[in-house]
């Protein structure tokens, strides 16, 4: 699985490059936040394996009104740490490495 070029913001985390993107337009579940805001990570240069995180965060895009905190560099630097702390290995080919942060995300009842 590879990101899109177009719409991906480029990051450098301990001296390694990646690109991270998340969807411009909710899906339908975080639209109707029923389910967080995901985005997804990988190596600047080369393929090899995606980070998917799963945040605790509607997305900011959602149709309820419900506020949403900016997702900062800073989290996705501390995301991509953990994962790499967690057994990710971005240069590998593999599945979706998946990172779920979504403790305490409140769905919209």
């Amino acid at each position: 699985m590879a990101l899109a070029r177009k719409g991906a913001r480029r990051i450098t985390v301990d001296g390694a490059a990646y690109r991270w993107r998340l969807r411009g337009r909710p899906t339908y579940g975080q639209g109707m936040v029923w389910s967080p805001l995901t985005y997804a990570v990988e190596l600047a240069e080369g393929p090899g394996t995606t980070l998917v995180v799963t945040t605790d965060q509607p997305h900011p895009g959602n149709w309820v009104g419900r506020t949403a905190a900016p997702l900062l560099p800073a989290h996705v630097a501390d995301s991509i740490r953990t994962a790499r702390a967690g057994g990710w290995t971005p240069g590998a080919p593999g599945s979706p490495f998946r990172l779920d942060r979504s403790q305490g995300f409140v769905p919209f009842r």
